[in-house]
């Protein structure tokens, strides 16, 4: 999975970095390592950069790095994001509404 599927309030472990030269590397440096434990702490307004709890800190990374970054799951992340958007709230997706079932089509 990727970074940028992760809803709000979900947790995860860093598997892989697959953002190569010097992007790859700048990431590295902020502790996206394999192993590395983290949550995301909100997403930006229209799906905005993500802001990311990493090892005690906070960082908002772009879009396309979190595009880049290859995740495990940690816990239930459609228990996080049911817990964000509840059903009978319309939220408005990249390419469309949410389905009848409540839950968008990036976190099935």
């Amino acid at each position: 999975m990727l970074l940028w599927d992760a809803p709000k309030a979900a947790s995860f472990t860093v598997a892989k970095v697959t953002l190569g030269k010097e992007l790859g590397k700048q990431l590295a440096d902020m502790d996206f390592t394999a192993g590395a434990e983290g949550a995301v702490a909100r997403i930006g307004f229209f799906h905005g950069p993500p802001q990311i709890r990493l090892r005690g800190y906070d960082i908002l990374i772009r879009r396309f790095e979190a595009a880049g970054i290859e995740v495990e799951p940690v816990g239930d992340w459609i228990a996080a994001h049911d817990a964000t958007y509840p059903p009978g709230r319309r939220r408005m997706k990249k390419f469309g509404a949410v389905r009848k079932g409540g839950r968008c089509d990036r976190c099935e």
